[in-house]
């Protein structure tokens, strides 16, 4: 079993976490490796353990807990592991080093560092966050041991250039589908062709103009796009069923209810089925702790435009944010990189913050 020194600077510690491969639902060996190196140097916090998720916290009877949560698991491997470093040291690289063990690194070296925060901390890192959300690790803690995310403000360590990102969309991904008539494409005339029928909700989706929303001060930009086109049954039929895979991201304002109603009035007249969605989640900056993170780190937030596990906090009733090191566009791509500085700044906004120093 991998052994990590949750002692050791934070950047030697993502790549030893990068090291130990960690493809979705293949994480039992990075969340053995946690578990262990939590019990035996971190003896301050309780630790348990869900599936291949790992669980700490302190019990210092603060006024105020912060949740720290992280994924421990990646997309699958593209010729990009083990990690390495560039010539001058600036850059790491390797699969998950910004989505998002460099995040996981600087959590577990607070949870072994810090012994006496000003505020209670519970550390979450979870599995499954990168497939189908209902399987997401999170979502079973919620389920089994809600009091584990009970918080007043939870850090999602998600990449955001190691600035604060506030919110996020909601995501709702639907099936438009069109129906027809077979016949043999010699007498076509004969049937009706689904296919040609998505022509309409194509042009309605060309025609769409997404809202920019202003929520707290901060801009969401909403998104309608097709992702999918399905259908055809064989060379030489006139296909009788077709399907438009449509993915809408929602501002914080929309709930999944009003989403979903929007959608249908968009593609008002054809049948539409809801296949996957992820409620939005406000930004929450007024509450106390979001706003003494945000003055930690600099004073300044921007809107997250994707969606993140924040949106589960947020559900919950309390804040949440975006904080991690690194640029999310390298998320998911084999040449997937983290600013080492980005790292040591995100360790050391957050201890200033759970410090108050």
């Amino acid at each position: 079993m991998a052994t990590l020194d949750l002692h050791a600077d934070p950047v030697d510690l993502t790549a030893a976490l990068v090291d130990i491969p960690s493809e979705s639902t293949h994480e039992q060996a990075i969340a053995d490796a946690v578990e262990t190196a939590l019990r035996s140097q971190a003896p301050h916090l309780e630790v348990v353990r869900s599936g291949d998720a790992v669980l700490a916290r302190t019990n210092l009877g603060r006024s105020s807990r912060v949740v720290l949560a992280g994924h421990l698991d990646t997309v699958p491997e593209n010729a990009n592991l083990p990690s390495s470093r560039s010539d001058d040291g600036a850059t790491m690289y390797g699969l998950g080093t910004v989505d998002m063990k460099g995040g996981d690194a600087v959590f577990l070296h607070l949870a072994a560092t810090l012994t006496e925060p000003q505020r209670d901390i519970t550390f979450v890192f979870y599995d499954c966050e990168e497939i189908d959300a209902s399987r997401n690790g999170l979502g079973r803690i919620q389920r089994e041991t809600p009091e584990w995310l009970r918080a007043d403000l939870a850090i999602v360590g998600e990449p955001s250039n190691a600035s604060i990102e506030a919110g996020c969309q909601g995501t709702m991904r639907i099936d438009v589908t069109t129906s027809g008539a077979r016949a043999h494409t010699a007498r076509a005339w004969m049937g009706v062709n689904a296919i040609h029928a998505l022509g309409e909700p194509l042009r309605r989706l060309e025609q769409y103009e997404p809202r920019v929303v202003d929520i707290d001060g901060l801009t969401y930009r909403e998104g309608l796009q097709a992702i999918r086109v399905g259908g055809g049954v064989a060379g030489n039929v006139v296909p009788d069923a077709a399907v438009l895979g449509v993915n809408h991201r929602f501002a914080p304002d929309r709930t999944v209810e009003e989403a979903e109603a929007h959608l249908r009035e968009v593609f008002d007249g054809y049948e539409v089925t809801v296949v996957d969605v992820s409620p939005s989640a406000r930004p929450g900056l007024s509450e106390p702790a979001a706003a003494e993170l945000v003055a930690a780190a600099g004073g300044t937030a921007t809107a997250k435009l994707g969606w993140t596990d924040v949106a589960r906090f947020s559900a919950l009733g309390m804040p949440a944010v975006n904080f991690g090191p690194g640029d999310p566009t390298f998320a998911h791509t084999q040449n997937e990189q983290v600013a080492v500085a980005e790292i040591t700044r995100h360790a050391d906004v957050l201890r200033r913050f759970l410090t108050g120093g």
